[in-house]
């Protein structure tokens, strides 16, 4: 059984929460989201917003309170072989109320199918929210361009204004 390693990122100005599923272990390894050089979340939202892509953690984080995204993840601890969202087995859900309480989340989102799958069946009852799917920025999600993925990621600027 695997633990989350680092806390949700998040202030009391965050306006959009995007989940993930569980860190890689590239993430897990860096402690911080979406650490493999080939997950393409930080050059989508980079895009989206129209700003040149964060490089180091401070950097990311920075970018993150600056646009008034906070980032967590569905999982709080799990079974999980290496990186593999197929393999995820022995779900506990991480407890999104502190962030809800102390934030003026206006929406909510998850980057790919797994995480929605997990919110569905652990969070959004409990919250009384639904969350919005966005496609998958993980490697693996190899028929979505960049391009494409920043087409459909765009729609969290709607939420941020």
């Amino acid at each position: 059984m695997l633990n989350h390693p680092f806390p949700p990122l998040y202030d009391e100005n965050s306006k959009v929460l995007i989940l993930g599923s569980f860190p890689s272990v590239k993430s897990r390894e860096q402690n911080f989201f979406y650490g493999h050089p080939q997950n393409r979340f930080w050059k989508v939202v980079s895009a989206v917003m129209d700003t040149d892509t964060p490089v180091t953690i401070e950097e990311k984080s920075n970018f993150l309170y600056e646009n008034h995204i906070a980032l967590w993840d569905v999982i709080a601890s799990c079974d999980i072989t290496g990186s593999s969202d197929s393999s995820i087995k022995n779900v506990v859900a991480n407890d999104l109320t502190e962030i809800l309480k102390n934030a003026d989340i206006r929406q909510i989102f998850v980057n790919g199918k797994t995480a929605e799958k997990y919110c569905k069946k652990y969070i959004c009852n409990t919250i009384d929210r639904e969350a919005f799917c966005l496609p998958s920025t993980s490697p693996a999600n190899a028929g979505w361009s960049v391009e494409k993925l920043v087409e459909a990621w765009v729609v969290i600027k709607e939420y941020l204004d």
